[in-house]
């Protein structure tokens, strides 16, 4: 089972990888006996597995200079599971077979009992990397069984995965949990965070058919647009959508939700994550926030008049999040409204606060330029909340943000597009992104350092990336900087 795995995932790298294997026989080498440990040969399967050719003739160069009688296999498994033969001989058959079974506390368990035994092995991350998936996709598929929308979106939470394109079936299925607990808004912003990532028309044209029963015409019009823009060969089949779809609503354009915006239960829509990899993930939002509210035609609503104002704004201003949305349910004012979208984003309840805050940006000038200012900040917020940051970054860039707010907003704009930098191989931008955070902040968290250390090495700059671990090694040494550094010099070594 474990080598079926290894060759499904590897596939791609094996001809490649025979062929850069095969070539390192032919070098000349001094006269030596020994054959390389598991930590000499630590830094070529990490070069094996992230497809990094010039990286493993240098390591190879390096492994063939140091021990001539050694003989590499020709197949990435073989060599991966000699390593683990020398580094522990811990069976991981078991644990695999675990996983095979659905087993996932089992697997866990026989984890946690191999590392009690042989303290220097440790699970390699493909395994890590499957166990918490498919763990992940069960809690998922079980919450969705439940009809619990909260506990489906804490499962992607916990793995953003879940979410890319070729997982499509989950996005559905959690915007059709919003709709069923009258979350429309949050149903919708799901269905808009398929549509910024996927551009297949097979993902593309039932996404928007779904959507079409949730949400208003005129924001089919935007989730159009949006479509159109993501993936510009889908136009002829979204134009003959659009009219079909239109023609079935008998020609109405209606700017209301064909469907009740009640949040019944707390959970903020999320944005699936292009297959290639997602931005980490935002905190989980708490089960215990749902408060049911009723459902409100904004395009209805005065600006001022609601008598609850100043209490629902006392609890906002305390924190109180929770008795704020029980206060302002059933708003009846654009001020009320506008208060209680900051609760609602401030219990994770996303979809509501973006819905809340659009409202009043477009229906509440009378408030005031500073309440029109801080909407607008609150939509960038949600947006980024929801993964969606190019929206966001258009949002900012058209607003008078206070330098507080801009240094918040930038910060999280440099964060993600830094990880989605690097996840899609542009290491030079990740680069750039992660050092201008730097800036702007004056520090950088240890994860995203470690990103942009390995975001050096992919980008052919060894010796940036070793100063990099080197950094945060001196500041706590772990297995990952000690790996990371180990990996470096053998580059730069065999070079």
């Amino acid at each position: 089972m474990r080598a079926d795995l290894m060759k499904t995932a590897l596939r791609p790298l094996l001809a490649a990888t025979a062929t850069a294997l095969a070539l390192t026989l032919t070098l000349p080498a001094p006269a030596m006996a020994q054959e390389p440990g598991a930590e000499d040969l630590r830094a070529l399967i990490y070069y094996l597995d992230h497809d990094d050719q010039r990286s493993v003739q240098a390591e190879m160069r390096r492994l063939r200079s140091q021990f001539p009688r050694w003989t590499p296999p020709a197949d990435v498994t073989e060599l991966r599971a000699r390593t683990q033969t020398a580094t522990a001989t811990v069976d991981v058959q078991p644990i695999w077979g675990r996983i095979e079974r659905q087993d996932y506390a089992g697997a866990r368990s026989l984890i946690a009992e191999a590392r009690a035994r042989v303290p220097s092995w440790s699970p390699d991350a493909e395994m890590l990397r499957v166990l918490e998936t498919n763990e992940q996709q069960a809690a998922f598929d079980a919450a969705y069984q439940r009809r619990d929308p909260a506990a489906a979106l804490a499962a992607v939470r916990r793995v953003p995965a879940l979410m890319r394109c070729d997982r499509i079936n989950n996005a559905w299925r959690l915007a059709e949990l919003y709709q069923q607990a009258d979350q429309a808004s949050s149903a919708v912003a799901t269905y808009r965070g398929v549509l910024s990532s996927c551009s297949r028309s097979s993902d593309v044209i039932p996404t928007l058919e779904k959507a079409n029963d949730v949400a208003s015409w005129d924001q089919m019009t935007e989730l159009f647009a949006l479509a159109r823009q993501t993936g510009p060969g889908n136009a002829g089949q979204l134009d003959t959508l659009e009219t079909r779809l239109r023609a079935g609503r008998g020609g109405r354009v209606a700017t209301t939700a064909r469907t009740s915006t009640t949040t019944a239960a707390a959970a903020p829509a999320a944005a699936p994550a292009p297959r290639a990899s997602a931005a980490p993930a935002a905190p989980v939002a708490s089960a215990g926030s749902a408060i049911a509210a009723a459902p409100v035609n904004t395009g209805s609503l005065p600006l001022r008049g609601d008598g609850r104002i100043a209490r629902v704004r006392a609890l906002k201003e305390q924190g109180n999040w929770g008795a704020c949305l029980a206060e302002s349910a059933n708003p009846r004012s654009i001020e009320i409204l506008y208060e209680r979208s900051w609760c609602a984003y401030s219990l994770e309840r996303t979809g509501e606060a973006l819905s809340g805050f659009t409202t009043t940006v477009q229906r509440g000038q009378g408030l005031g330029a500073e309440v029109g200012r801080d909407a607008r900040f609150g939509m960038t917020l949600a947006y980024l909340n929801m993964n969606m940051t190019e929206e966001a970054a258009r949002i900012a860039a058209a607003t008078n943000l206070t330098q507080t707010q801009r240094v918040e907003v930038e910060s999280t704009i440099l964060d993600q597009r830094g990880v989605r930098a690097f996840h899609q191989r542009e290491y030079t931008q990740s680069i750039a992104y992660l050092t201008a955070l730097e800036q702007l902040t004056g520090t950088l968290r240890r994860d995203l350092a470690m990103l942009r250390g390995y975001a050096y090495l992919r980008n052919d700059q060894p010796q940036q990336a070793l100063s990099e671990f080197q950094r945060l090694d001196g500041q706590l040494s772990t297995d990952e900087t000690r790996s990371a550094i180990a990996s470096v010099r053998g580059i730069l070594s065999g070079g």
